[in-house]
C-alpha cells in the first residue's frame, strides 16, 4: 500500500528502507523550463520531477519532488540512501551513447526496433511460420528492410507450458537463420538461455545475447558473455528454472522487478561484462499478471537508474487480449503498437517487435512529434 511521503519522514526512516528514483512529469518543451528539468540520458525526453519511494517490508512512501528540490531530499536522508539516490541520479543522466555491433552501429538516442524471429514450432504467436531456415531468413532480411535495426533470432519457445529443447535442436534450429543474416549484414542477436547455443550462435555471427533469464539459467553463461565481449539483455523472470514463469508472485512487482535486475546488474559487472554493454529488460508477461505487467509499463523509467539501455517487448502478449475481450494473438497488433509507443515516451530504446513496419510507422509519428515539441 503507497502512502505519502514527506521530506522529515527520511530522517526517522526504517531501517533497512530502500530507496527508488523514477523520472516523472515528463515535458515536451524543455527550454521553457530552464534548470527546472533534467534530460534522461541522451534520448529525446526530458521530466521535470521525480517519484521518490522509500521500501520497507510490505509499506511504501512515496512523494513527486521538483528536480530543483531533489538536493534538499537527499540531503535529508541517511548516508546510506543517500549515497543510493545520488548514485541513481548520475545514471539516469549518463549517456548511453551506440551498441557496436562489429560494423553496424545502433544509436540510442532514440528508440530502435529488434525484430522477432521464432524458428520454433511452437512460439505462442507465430510457432511454424519461421520453423523452415529459408522462410525465417526471408523474414530476418524483410524485417531489416522494414527498419528493424536488430534481428532477434530464437530456437526455443518460452511461453507458459512450452516444453524445453535440448541444445542440440535449438542449435540446429538457429544456426543457419543467424549466419545468414549477419552475412547478409543484418545486425543479430540470439534469444536463448544456454550457454552452447550462445556460443553457437556468436560463432556463426550473431552479436548480441539476450538471456530471458539474465545469465542465471545455465552456469556457463555469465563466462561466455564475458568471453565474447558482446552486449547482454538481462531480462527479468521469476524462475531461473525450466519454466520461467514459476514463482511469479510479488509484494511490489515494480520495486521487485527492479531489484532482481539490480542485482543481476551489479553481478555482471563483477564477472568482468562491460557496463557499457548491458541491457535491461523487465521481462513483460514472464510470470506476471495484467496488473503486474501495467504496473511496471506505467513506471519503466525507474529502469533507466539502473545506468543501461532498456529494452521492451509487449508485442502480441497476452495482456492486451486480457484488455480486448481475449483478442487472439493474430489480432493484437493495435495494442502492440500503444504499448511501445507508451514506452517510447518514457526513453525506452530498444523495442521488441512482431510487426516492425507498423511499429516503425508509430516510431516516425513519435519522432515527428518530439522534433515539433523541441523546436517549436
Amino acid at each position: 500500500m503507497f502512502q505519502p511521503l514527506t521530506r522529515p519522514d527520511l530522517g526517522t526512516t526504517w531501517e533497512d528502507a530502500r530507496v527508488y528514483l523514477r523520472p516523472a512529469c515528463f515535458v515536451d518543451r524543455p527550454h521553457e523550463l530552464d534548470d527546472a528539468c533534467l534530460r534522461l540520458a541522451d534520448t529525446m525526453i526530458w521530466f521535470a520531477a521525480w517519484h521518490v519511494s522509500l521500501r520497507d517490508d510490505g509499506s511504501v512512501k512515496s512523494a513527486i519532488v521538483p528536480v530543483p528540490e531533489l538536493d534538499a531530499w537527499i540531503a535529508a536522508m541517511p548516508d546510506r540512501l543517500a549515497a543510493t539516490a545520488t548514485a541513481q541520479r548520475a545514471a539516469v543522466a549518463r549517456p548511453r551513447g551506440n551498441l557496436q555491433l562489429d560494423e553496424r552501429i545502433v544509436r540510442l538516442g532514440e528508440p530502435q526496433l529488434m525484430g522477432i524471429i521464432n524458428a520454433t514450432p511452437d512460439s505462442f504467436s507465430d510457432g511454424g511460420k519461421h520453423v523452415d531456415t529459408a522462410a525465417a531468413i526471408d523474414a530476418g532480411f524483410s524485417m531489416a528492410s522494414a527498419g528493424a535495426a536488430i534481428v532477434d533470432v530464437g530456437g526455443e519457445s518460452t511461453r507458459p507450458g512450452a516444453p524445453l529443447v535440448w541444445e542440440g535442436d535449438e542449435i540446429q534450429r538457429i544456426e543457419g537463420v543467424v549466419s545468414a543474416l549477419a552475412k547478409g549484414g543484418v545486425a543479430v542477436s540470439i534469444d536463448t538461455r544456454k550457454a552452447a547455443v550462445m556460443e553457437a550462435a556468436l560463432a556463426a555471427g550473431a552479436t548480441i545475447v539476450n538471456d530471458i533469464s539474465a545469465l542465471r539459467y545455465d552456469e556457463r553463461a555469465m563466462e561466455v558473455v564475458a568471453r565474447a565481449g558482446c552486449p547482454v539483455v538481462l531480462m527479468h523472470a521469476p524462475s531461473a528454472k525450466s519454466d520461467p514463469h514459476e514463482g511469479g508472485t510479488y509484494a511490489h512487482p515494480v520495486f521487485d522487478v527492479y531489484d532482481l535486475l539490480a542485482e543481476r546488474v551489479a553481478t555482471c559487472k563483477a564477472a568482468g561484462i562491460d557496463p557499457a554493454k548491458i541491457i535491461v529488460d523487465p521481462g513483460i508477461g514472464f510470470g506476471k499478471g495484467v496488473g503486474d505487467n501495467l504496473a511496471l509499463v506505467n513506471a519503466l523509467a525507474l529502469f533507466h537508474t539502473l545506468g543501461c539501455p532498456l529494452l521492451f517487448g509487449a508485442s502480441r502478449k497476452r495482456m492486451i487480449g486480457a484488455l480486448d475481450n481475449e483478442a487472439p494473438a493474430d489480432a493484437r497488433l493495435g495494442g502492440s503498437v500503444a504499448l511501445h509507443y507508451q514506452a517510447a515516451t518514457q526513453g525506452t530504446q530498444l523495442l521488441r517487435v512482431h510487426d516492425v513496419a507498423e511499429n516503425r510507422q508509430a516510431l516516425r509519428v513519435w519522432r515527428g512529434l518530439r522534433d515539433a515539441a523541441l523546436t517549436g
